[in-house]
């Protein structure tokens, strides 16, 4: 069957634009020929499974990784030519983040801020929300060596968002959150893709996380670009029609039928 359009909204400019990339490491292909796109406004899932190779197409992204051939593009600009000029319109959040642990929260997000040339006032009348909202206000004055991981993954968000980008690259988000911060997290993205017509790739293994909040996704397997489409379309193509989510990713990614498996660790 025919892959579905990669292409965002019919005639929105692309947040991102990925242009038939490819990248090895060694002999080894993470990307081949990889194209599709993030409209403005637009919430898109980044699917697959573990080594499918969303990591390294979202390093693409952000100039961490140097493509063998194809293009990455930030609203029209080659992340390669002006690596400097694109990160500033991009807002990320790794996986695992790596965060300065000896300095405060308050500390490291001020540290962010200079990075954005953000004034005082500005940074302080965005960063306080953040903090309340997802209840980090009374410990930013602390250490971040004393924090749990969900105390860093809101750091982390906060540092990805507070500068108001026009492009967020999400690794698995939520990964350590409570319920409500989740729910805050989820309800702030919808909130940027609406109003401020913010762009959105997030990855994630959770695949009732992307079936809400996603309005496209993109399944990559073996370094491929397997289905693009939304939910409903996914469905239709793993011939699963009213299924969910988790059903058609596994048929489209040939791990459906997990009986053996299940049998074998059971004995």
């Amino acid at each position: 069957m025919a892959s579905l359009p990669s292409s965002g909204p019919p005639g929105a400019a692309a947040a991102l634009d990925f242009a038939g990339v490819s990248k090895s490491y060694g002999t080894n292909p993470a990307l081949r020929s990889v194209s599709f796109s993030v409209g403005p406004g637009e919430i898109v899932g980044l699917l697959g499974p573990n080594g499918a190779g969303k990591s390294t197409a979202m390093k693409a992204v952000l100039g961490l990784v140097r493509p063998d051939a194809g293009r990455v593009y930030v609203f029209g600009q080659d992340v390669q030519t002006d690596p400097v000029a694109v990160r500033r319109e991009i807002g990320y959040v790794p996986e695992t983040p790596s965060l300065y642990e000896f300095l405060t929260g308050a500390e490291y997000l001020d540290f962010v801020a200079d990075m954005y040339d953000l004034p005082p006032q500005t940074r302080r009348a965005r960063i306080q929300p953040f903090l309340d909202g997802l209840e980090l206000a009374g410990h930013e004055n602390s250490l971040i060596s004393s924090y749990s991981q969900g105390m860093r993954q809101k750091v982390a968000l906060i540092a990805g968002l507070f500068h108001h980008p026009r492009l967020l690259v999400l690794d698995e988000p939520l990964n350590g959150l409570d319920p409500r911060a989740a729910r805050v997290v989820k309800d702030v993205l919808r909130d940027r893709a609406t109003r401020d017509r913010t762009g959105v790739l997030f990855s994630t293994h959770v695949l009732e996380i992307a079936q809400a909040m996603c309005d496209r996704l993109v399944i990559l397997h073996h370094g491929t670009v397997l289905a693009i489409g939304t939910v409903d379309s996914l469905r239709e193509r793993a011939g699963l029609a009213g299924s969910g989510l988790e059903e058609a990713f596994l048929a489209l990614t040939g791990t459906g039928d997990l009986g053996e498996v299940v049998a074998a660790l059971g004995r």
